[in-house]
């Protein structure tokens, strides 16, 4: 009997109840024993999607890490590095983003494992994770490590992440719209709940070193968001290079940038003829997806999931 496109994907498995990579979870012990450092940083979001890898694209030595525009990891981790540079724009097209900063729970066997690429790395080390905070690997906490958090509204999360996987060969077919709208509100997708995510970093924000930030007011004040960064890492840069980064780190500039916009990726993995990698980056789009019935029912099902919670998102500006 011939495999049908679905049964070729590769399948999601749990690990307390939170939907994760099989390769993912076959690593979990390796994961959860990490050592973090007290010096290090985690760049934490909600993803767009998993991480997935093909042998071709293994002898490319191309990572299909791709997790990334949904919630603004592939933003802030250009940010991060050009902060880090001192807006040294050459050093940060040393090598393609999926590349500067390991990604923890990433796992893809024989290659290099996430926790290996980064327990090579020298330190201070900037690594990310899409991981709700409860499979972290208590390392992190423990060494009261800096994490820096970007959090993007739920309704404009869930059409990035919807496109993302209509053009990721390597993920699930999300279905018609209307089928994935039901995925993603119960949470039947890669690092499970929007809702659970962004509640659980929320919380911890004033226990831990946490910078909470929000995709919407990165778009609206880049300089101000920035700078915010900036000086949670301890840098102190001129208004010169501050003003280069937030030129460099555009949506337009990295739309263009091929170290940022994932153009090296095959279109057998990454068919950017259905949707770019980097698509609008813009706040408000998915009024052009939801139906007024989607819309009221979305909103309902918000008030329930985020009762009790301050965290306050801009829907559109």
């Amino acid at each position: 009997m011939a495999l049908t496109a679905e049964s070729r994907r590769p399948q999601l498995r749990e690990v307390a109840g939170i939907p994760l990579q099989a390769t993912t979870v076959d690593n979990w012990s390796q994961i959860q024993n990490f050592e973090a450092k007290p010096d290090d940083l985690l760049i934490c979001t909600y993803p767009k999607a998993g991480d997935c890898r093909t042998q071709g694209e293994q002898d490319l030595g191309l990572l299909s890490q791709h997790a990334l525009l949904t919630s603004g990891t592939t933003w802030i981790q250009e940010i991060v590095d050009m902060i880090e540079q001192n807006g040294d724009v050459e050093k940060c097209q040393r090598a393609i983003i999926q590349h500067r900063h390991p990604f923890i729970e990433w796992s893809r066997p024989p290659q290099l494992s996430g926790v290996e690429k980064a327990n090579a790395m020298p330190s201070p080390r900037t690594m990310r994770t899409h991981l709700p905070i409860q499979l972290l690997p208590p390392s992190f906490w423990e060494n009261n490590c800096k994490f820096l958090y970007v959090a993007r509204n739920a309704k404009d999360c869930m059409v990035s992440y919807y496109h993302f996987q209509r053009m990721n060969q390597m993920l699930p077919d999300p279905g018609t719209w209307e089928e994935y709208f039901e995925s993603f509100i119960s949470g039947k997708v890669g690092w499970g709940s929007w809702y659970d995510h962004v509640k659980g970093w929320w919380e911890m924000k004033d226990r831990y070193q946490i910078l909470f930030l929000f995709y919407e007011d990165i778009k609206k004040d880049p300089k101000h968001e920035i700078q915010k960064v900036m000086k949670f890492m301890g840098k102190n840069l001129d208004e010169t290079v501050l003003d280069k980064i937030v030129q460099e780190t555009s949506f337009e500039k990295m739309k263009e940038n091929p170290m940022t916009n994932r153009s090296t990726v095959p279109k057998s993995i990454l068919d950017q003829s259905i949707s770019p990698f980097m698509r609008k980056g813009t706040v408000g789009d998915w009024k052009n997806h939801f139906t007024v019935a989607q819309n009221e029912r979305f909103d309902q099902i918000y008030r329930k999931k985020m009762e009790g919670t301050s965290i306050n998102f801009c829907m559109e500006l």
